[in-house]
């Protein structure tokens, strides 16, 4: 079959009334479930419900990779919902390779270090992290996958369709057996969740989140619960849950209070929102992600959920195996004549307030109770999401656990990805750092968005209050320039020059953990003073859980012999058992990612400024470690960040993975091995 070059927009009018998709007869190969009986109120025995259980071998990514092949042919990004064809073209076949090795990254060491592999003299603390789950309600009728078919802007983001939607708690629970097999091994001290736990705000789409690490009966479907007794990824089920002896802490992410991660749900009223997630028909709007012509950076406002053409969107078809995307095509379509599309309402699918969203981790059976909320000051202003904790009360090291995701009263009308403080979160974040200096603790920082990574001008950045847009001409008028400004208490009370600055003058930081990207990258943020290398510190991210490559990460903080600090952080896949829904999960995200072929190893460039049209916008926000371009609107002015580094496994049976093991060395400064030296004598 030749794929396609280029998306286009299908000819709605001569669809059929099932969408997209043809379907073959199909039995997928799951666990079959018994009767559901009185737990969920229907006929039948009272037996208890199936529960998926994981493969037997259960080890890091150090020990064997999955590998697949990833020049096939037969679909085009843009047809990753031909689920039927799949087959036919052999996506998603995967197996085991060899194991991804461990890394000694030396980058913040001072010059000279002949010790790269010192006596690890202390265990300091052993965690583990888990991002971006999104959760999804793939039969809600608010969603937007139909633009992953047309539109160029969203056809390689898997976040707006994918058939992984369909077991994101089956896969959820996987994990968590998986990091129960290691905990039994080798046990855990804590484990962190770095945001993402919705796809779009929703009250159920939380609850089966925290259901599922709470082991409790699981119905992962809504409205008519279509499919519940027949398909694989609809049937109720009995998740095995987190170990109750590991506690976990949450963070913040986009998605967990913007709709679909990216708009404020009450922003504008009139865009209806809120009372989208609860309505009775399938919504119609207009292709909202075709950016404004000729800006740069690319922006999006979501004034244009309101233009036309309106399309209206579809949902995923719980009665079908494929889950088939059905009710979509333009709103003046003939068969849409007699009026919108209709589907089951729901009230769990209620957009929650981001206060709301943090009370519901008080509801939980799992410890500790509130997951990390209630620490919060009780001082601080509603809605506050950042708090710290000491793992363990014999060992020095301090997690600071941000939310660094945007403001809904920030009057962008953009899409909401990128990295922000408000003066209240920056003045707390500066606080916690030097009260962990002056204590002489080590110190980690958990947050949802990544710093120095995404390519400026992306909707992944750090925030710049848009003030580098007032540079645009009179000629160029824009759409910001008529919007009011900002007030000042919600601007982003930070570039992130500052912020790297203050990090770097915090020496005692370890490292900085995120999710957001779906990547494991690992970046070197060096000190800007080499008589002081202590100043340095990483940041380590961890890949999403839903989307490929469905991973976890492991870390171990060591005090060293030389009193240095070891970082040793390794992937974990999630130990999936054939013929389960958590293994046709992973078959659908490595088919995507054969088909789509998301660079998921980006090493973003940096420059000094980005140009349009002649027009020099001034970037304050760029990275200040990083060297410096001039003009990035040339290829020859991009610069890329040396200190990303990937490992390269293709003579090892392994032509591509999206991982990084590796051993991240950290100096600390002569005040803080003296006081480790009193703490751990020799």
């Amino acid at each position: 079959m030749q794929s396609k070059s280029s998306p286009s927009i299908p000819d709605f009018s001569i669809q059929g009334s099932l969408g997209r998709r043809g379907f073959l007869r199909y039995s997928l190969g799951s666990f079959a479930m018994v009767s559901t009986g009185s737990i969920l109120g229907g006929c039948g025995g009272s037996d208890p419900l199936q529960s998926y259980r994981i493969d037997t071998t259960v080890v890091p990514t150090t020990e064997r990779m999955v590998s697949f092949p990833y020049n096939l042919q037969g679909l085009a990004a843009n047809e990753i919902d031909k689920v039927a064809k799949y087959d036919d073209f052999g996506y998603g076949a995967w197996t085991f390779a060899a194991g991804l090795p461990i890394v000694p990254r030396l980058d913040l060491m001072p010059g000279g270090y002949s010790n790269p592999t010192p006596t690890r003299r202390q265990k300091l603390a052993r965690f583990f992290t888990f991002s971006d789950i999104h959760i999804t309600d793939k039969e809600a009728p608010n969603q937007l996958l139909l633009l992953q078919e047309f539109e160029r802007y969203a056809v390689n983001n898997t976040s707006i369709y994918s058939p992984v939607m369909m077991y994101t708690t089956q896969v959820l629970d996987a994990a968590m057996q998986t990091m129960n097999a290691l905990h039994r091994k080798n046990p855990f001290d804590f484990a962190l969740s770095l945001g993402d736990t919705c796809n779009s705000t929703s009250y159920n789409e939380l609850r089966w989140y925290i259901d599922v690490i709470d082991g409790k009966v699981i119905r992962p479907s809504s409205g008519a619960h279509l499919g519940a007794d027949s398909i694989d990824y609809q049937k109720p089920y009995q998740a095995v849950g987190l170990d109750k002896s590991i506690p976990w802490y949450q963070t913040m992410g986009n998605h967990d209070h913007f709709m679909i991660g990216s708009f404020p749900v009450d922003a504008d009223p009139s865009l209806g929102f809120r009372e989208s997630y609860v309505a009775d028909t399938v919504w119609a709007v207009a292709d909202m992600l075709k950016p404004n012509a000729g800006t740069f950076p690319v922006l999006f406002n979501m004034q244009d959920f309101k233009a036309v053409p309106r399309y209206h969107m579809g949902v995923m078809d719980g009665s079908s195996p494929w889950g088939s995307v059905i009710h979509t095509g333009l709103s003046t379509s003939p068969k849409f004549a007699g009026g919108a599309p209709k589907v089951a309402a729901d009230p769990d699918r209620r957009s929650l307030l981001r206060t709301e969203w943090i009370q519901e981790f008080f509801k939980t059976s799992t410890g500790p109770v509130g997951h990390g909320f209630h620490l919060v000051d009780k001082s601080a202003p509603t809605g506050f999401a950042c708090y710290s904790f000491m793992p363990k009360a014999d060992v020095p090291l301090k997690v600071i656990v941000l939310d660094d995701t945007q403001s809904e009263n920030d009057g962008s009308k953009d899409i909401h990805g990128h990295g922000y403080l408000d003066a209240v979160r920056w003045a707390w974040l500066k606080a916690e750092l030097a009260a962990g200096q002056a204590a002489n603790q080590l110190m980690v920082i958990a947050a949802h968005i990544p710093i120095g990574v995404a390519a400026v001008g992306t909707e992944m950045e750090w925030w710049l209050n848009d003030v580098h847009m007032a540079s645009a001409t009179a000629a160029q008028p824009q759409w910001w320039q008529s919007e009011p400004p900002v007030a000042p208490e919600h601007r982003n009370a930070t570039t992130l020059t500052e912020l790297v600055e203050t990090l770097q003058n915090t020496p005692n930081l370890i490292a900085w953990l995120a999710g957001h990207r779906h990547f494991n990258t690992v970046k070197a943020f060096p000190s800007p003073d080499a008589a002081q290398p202590e100043k340095g510190f990483w940041q380590v991210e961890t890949s999403s859980l839903r989307d490929f490559p469905q991973q976890l990460r492991t870390f171990e903080i060591y005090l060293n012999s030389d009193y240095s600090i070891s970082v040793v952080t390794v992937n974990v896949d999630t130990a999936v058992a054939p013929g389960t829904p958590a293994a046709t999960s992973r078959k659908y995200a490595v088919a995507v990612q054969q088909i789509v072929q998301n660079d998921l190893r980006v090493n973003a460039p940096n420059a000094a400024t980005m140009t349009n049209s002649g027009v020099t916008l001034p970037l304050p926000t760029i990275d200040p470690t990083r060297p410096q371009a001039g003009d990035a609107g040339t290829q020859a002015g991009l610069v890329p960040d040396p200190s990303i580094q990937f490992t390269d496994l293709k003579n090892q049976g392994v032509p591509y993975n999206a991982s990084y093991n590796a051993e991240l060395f950290k100096p600390l400064s002569p005040a803080m091995v003296a006081a480790l030296k009193a703490r751990f004598p020799a």
